[in-house]
């Protein structure tokens, strides 16, 4: 399988070369070169499997040609070692936990597998000096670090905007030490994102280093983020809820959306589905105008989604050709300000007894507002309520258990290094580590 740049302007790359370099040189995202559509005999079955069994017959859509069968599966084994339950939380509206891995983020998915895939090249080349750039306004930075923790011949550095995520997040990385640089930016999330993406421009730093992406903008993060929507698609099935699927997707970047949109393009029966944002609404503003204006980021209780200029909205573009219509009549999206997520997590709690985070409340909210007769809901739960501690209980009123998972982070010491928001000094710091 062959991958081409977003941006057309650079040659298509091997599997191998698309996760080791991140981002094309013009600038790009890679995408496949072609998205196979899966045979209906697996659909038919789709319920009589498990995760992992399902994953594979995913992954070996858009990896088998490049990795041997056997190392493949344990690749997918591996990175799949919890499951992804949907829970009902009212009528029609289901829950997708993806909370449930080692950081209790749906990005460890992605990071895991990221990490398994990257080492498995990295070993095939004998590289021994890999350095993995990643962004985080969250759970990115938690879960990749994790993923990558240990991992010979790679070192990780999780760049995240200073005092705009909370604090058991912050510990999920800054903490780990080893093989894990955590550096404090003075400045946002796209300010982060701004400094990856120019060190992977900078030809001098590729000279003389061997970089690479941990975000969703690398193949190795994204792709595998499909395979969640087909799990869930099994379990709704096994209940007899698979007809009129509707994802409501809590949406900063766009990598977990672009993943689902390519399970549909894979065949995977879903009926449509809704983009929830926050005051970070630069993709509603594209749908309600058909004009993409990125603008600065502003914080939000929902902190992963505070992203005001999505990397992977070059990817929907591309999947629809650039089609304003296209997208807009695959994707609902709706925006919601801090109070309205706030009061969606109280009143959810209160009426049902579930628990959301603030980012599933915007799609819990979506579903409530936007859910028609015979559609079945399904909103992603992306993190853990209790990685939001003060947020949640200031709003709920009430003490939220804390997981044995997330307290063994806040038992570790604090290591970053602070750094300007300024390329410069990035740039010395990467080269004086070399």
């Amino acid at each position: 399988m062959k991958y081409y740049s977003t941006n057309k302007n650079s040659a298509e790359v091997s599997l191998q070369e698309a996760v080791v370099k991140g981002l094309a040189p013009d600038k790009g995202l890679y995408m496949p070169e072609r998205i196979e559509k899966l045979p209906q005999e697996f659909f038919d079955k789709i319920d009589t499997l498990s995760f992992q069994e399902i994953s594979f017959e995913v992954a070996k859509a858009f990896f088998g040609e490049d990795i041997e069968t056997e190392t493949l599966r344990q690749i997918v084994y591996d990175t799949l070692a919890f499951e992804t339950p949907v829970v009902e939380v009212e009528k029609g509206i289901y829950s997708l936990e993806l909370f449930h891995g080692p950081t209790l983020a749906f990005k460890d998915v992605g990071g895991r597998f990221m990490a398994r895939l990257l080492e498995y090249f990295v070993k095939k080349q004998g590289q021994k000096d890999v350095k993995v750039l990643v962004a985080t306004s969250g759970d990115t930075g938690s879960a990749v670090a994790n993923g990558f923790l240990g991992v010979e011949g790679i070192h990780v550095y999780v760049l995240y905007p200073k005092g705009k995520v909370s604090k058991i997040q912050e510990c999920q990385f800054t903490t780990l030490g080893q093989n894990i640089t955590a550096l404090e930016v003075d400045g946002t999330f796209d300010d982060c994102q701004a400094l990856v993406k120019t060190a992977f421009l900078d030809e001098e730093l590729n000279k003389v280093l061997n970089l690479t992406s941990a975000n969703s903008i690398n193949v190795a993060r994204f792709l595998p983020q499909a395979f969640y929507y087909f799990n869930a698609y099994a379990q709704l099935k096994r209940q007899g809820k698979a007809d009129n699927v509707v994802f409501s997707v809590p949406s900063g970047n766009f990598g977990n959306i672009t993943a689902g949109l390519i399970a549909k393009a894979m065949g995977l029966p879903v009926k449509r589905f809704i983009a929830a944002n926050n005051d970070n609404d630069i993709f509603f503003q594209y749908l309600k105008t058909g004009i993409y204006s990125p603008r600065a980021s502003v914080q939000t209780i929902a902190n992963a989604m505070d992203v005001g200029n999505p990397s992977n909205f070059a990817r929907v573009l591309d999947l629809y050709k650039n089609s304003h219509k296209a997208i807009a009549a695959e994707i609902t999206g709706f925006s919601y300000d801090d109070k309205i997520i706030a009061a969606t997590l109280k009143t959810a709690f209160k009426a049902t007894g579930y628990l959301l985070d603030p980012h599933g409340a915007c799609g819990y909210q979506s579903l409530k507002e936007d859910l028609k007769e015979g559609e079945t809901g399904v909103f992603l739960e992306t993190a853990h309520p209790a990685k939001f501690l003060e947020t949640v209980e200031e709003i709920i009123g009430e003490k939220v258990e804390i997981p044995e998972k997330l307290q063994a982070f806040m038992q570790g010491e604090k290591k970053s290094i602070l750094l300007a928001n300024d390329f410069n000094d990035f740039k010395k710091l990467l080269l004086a580590e070399k």
